[in-house]
């Protein structure tokens, strides 16, 4: 039995959601999102209310209950309020800028890196922090790891471009050796 399953989910207002078939729709100020259920969960709207019910009783129903019914929160709460993740770019010479709605990165190649908006995906850039704000978690974070992965952060010194908290852990470098004689 799922217990993130059983919980509702309250909507708030502004948000509306419709099932159409096995195709749930989320529309809010901040967008429009959609999914397609599995034939082993069903919604029940009501007053302002949802609950995600499972249908059957296969081994893999309680996980995926529980699974739908984030993914519908997330939804709901993506229109209603947005999601954003922060990252910081470290190092000398390292920097990002935005032309137009795409990112423009200098970190250390030969030739600037640049990172195309994704559908539903804004950028903003302040000094060595890029914001990446979307209605669709899945999205904004896959967004943030795509650009994190274009210059990860290295053991050594640090730099390159790291999630906004995200601790390094740092190796010590070569060390001296004396020489016998």
């Amino acid at each position: 039995m799922s217990r993130i399953g059983k919980k509702p989910i309250e909507i708030p207002k502004g948000v509306t959601v419709t099932k159409n078939g096995s195709l749930v729709i989320v529309k809010g100020e901040k967008g429009e999102l959609e999914r397609t259920l599995v034939r082993e969960i069903d919604l029940d709207i009501a007053e302002g209310m949802l609950t995600v019910k499972p249908i059957g009783t296969s081994r893999k129903t309680p996980a995926l209950w529980g699974l739908y019914r984030a993914l519908i929160q997330n939804m709901i709460d993506g229109v209603a309020k947005g999601f954003e993740k922060r990252l910081e770019i470290e190092g000398v010479g390292y920097r990002a800028a935005l032309e137009g709605k795409d990112l423009t990165f200098a970190l250390g190649f030969s030739h600037p890196v640049k990172f195309p908006a994704p559908d539903g995906i804004t950028f903003t850039v302040e000094k060595n922090t890029i914001l990446i704000r979307g209605a669709d978690k899945e999205r904004v974070g896959e967004t943030a790891a795509k650009i994190r992965d274009l210059k990860p952060p290295e053991p050594y010194k640090g730099k390159g471009i790291r999630y906004a908290g995200e601790v390094i852990r740092r190796k010590a470098g070569k060390k001296a050796v004396a020489a016998g004689g």
